[in-house]
């Protein structure tokens, strides 16, 4: 069935292909080139953990990046390339990161195309997802990465059609694309199996499903705007984005299957911008519940307001809530070294105050789980001192009364993080 997917969207594209091709592709590659340009930065980010941690480095980040972006463009498309070259003291090699290499196309009026490496993002969470069910990096945000490092890149089709009845977006990824997740390479986290932290001593390994066109996803995003209120429906199948599950032996951790059923709107209420958002998230592997080693169904609810609260000064407000499906039959079915409450419930507050003509920008970004007893800070602040130079020091602070909770399994990997980075 998933090959017969692909098979349709293939054959969509392929019609496409004629339309492209009347629109007179240059056959000179100058044009191209000529086209082009380039933007990019230099970075310089140093961090360092301000507890100690026995199964960690006491640097949390140590590393220079340089990334350049090119983009062009001809009659009928655009093309764009970005990729980041770093240096990481931490782990003491050199890597490369494409983080875009796209197309995109508007074969007709009423649809754009975009194939290749893209960034991709919906939903109406601040920094909380819910039907956002695109790749995240937790290891790049919780060591001290730029924020833009929270979303990783999908190698996917996004086709997008629009009218006047709704729009639809479709997001066809060929092969499945995980969560940058932890594996205690550089975040300790805790260990249900070991029934403690853990870091380097005990790397999370997994069995991921990597099958072209079998194993594959699809998301799909049909939304409107009624009177300056955007109402959109979801629809996601796929697998859990990061480790969901455990092998029969519990040696690996594994993606079970997943679909996503969900809504959202978001619009004025008062002075501010509401929202709300509410997604099932359907366990395919354990419809039932009674397989302790697979996560159950769940649902996941989100409401948020923002508002600005003084001259260039925000707020934003959201609660989240988890809630686990067939708890009692989890209770019955649960092994040794998993446990999860019912439910559990999440605050977000958000200050954002811009100074000194807005070149100072200070922030603070907090999680609070009164269920978990859990706290994550992110205080920030970022100086631009030029068009050219910027300025940045923030922290991750992480406690909790549990170092089992989400959280509170992060304590140790606290830490202070400062940036230089030049733009050009």
């Amino acid at each position: 069935m998933k090959v017969k997917l692909f098979q349709k969207l293939a054959i969509f594209v392929f019609l496409s292909l004629p339309v492209i091709a009347d629109q007179k592709i240059p056959g000179d590659i100058n044009e191209l080139f000529s086209n082009m340009s380039m933007h990019g930065f230099y970075e310089i980010r140093s961090g360092y953990r301000l507890r100690n941690d026995p199964y960690e480095k006491d640097m949390s980040i140590m590393e220079q990046r340089l990334q350049v972006e090119l983009s062009s463009y001809l009659d009928w498309a655009d093309f764009k390339v970005k990729g980041d070259v770093f240096g990481d003291l931490v782990e003491e090699q050199a890597d490369f990161d494409l983080r875009e290499a796209f197309i995109f196309t508007r074969p007709y009026d009423f649809m754009d195309l975009k194939v290749g490496r893209q960034i991709l993002t919906w939903g109406t969470g601040d920094m909380v997802f819910i039907n956002d069910l695109f790749p995240k990096d937790w290891q790049s945000f919780f060591i001290g990465r730029d924020t833009e490092y929270l979303k990783a890149p999908s190698d996917a089709v996004k086709v997008s059609l629009f009218s006047d009845l709704a729009n639809l977006d479709i997001v066809y990824t060929p092969q499945f694309d995980p969560d940058r997740y932890i594996t205690g390479e550089r975040i300790s986290y805790w260990n249900s199996m070991l029934s403690r932290r853990a870091g380097n001593d005990a790397f999370i390994h997994t069995e991921k499903p990597d099958r072209w066109f079998r194993d594959d996803e699809l998301a799909m995003r049909l939304f409107k705007n009624i009177n300056n209120y955007e109402y959109a429906a979801y629809y996601y199948r796929g697998f859990w984005k990061s480790p969901g599950g455990f092998t029969p032996n519990f040696r690996q951790a594994i993606f079970p299957d997943l679909s996503v059923y969900g809504a959202s709107a978001r619009g004025s209420v008062g002075k501010g911008i509401g929202n709300i958002e509410v997604g099932y998230y359907e366990s395919d592997d354990d419809q039932s519940g009674h397989n302790g080693r697979i996560n159950n169904s769940e649902m996941r609810y989100l409401i948020g307001y923002s508002q600005d609260i003084g001259k260039d000064f925000t707020a934003g407000l959201q609660y989240y809530v988890e809630q686990m499906l067939d708890y009692s039959r989890y209770k019955d079915s649960m092994t040794v070294g998993l446990n999860r409450d019912q439910y559990r419930h999440l605050l977000t507050l958000r200050l954002t105050k811009l100074l000194m003509n807005q070149n100072l920008t200070c922030s603070l970004f907090t999680y609070f789980s009164p269920s978990d007893k859990d706290v994550y800070l992110r205080p920030n602040v970022n100086y631009k001192a030029s068009d050219n130079l910027a300025l940045e020091a923030g922290a991750n602070v992480f406690f909790g009364d549990y170092p089992s909770t989400f959280f509170g399994q992060f304590q140790n990997d606290t830490n202070l993080y400062a940036a230089v980075r030049y733009s050009f």
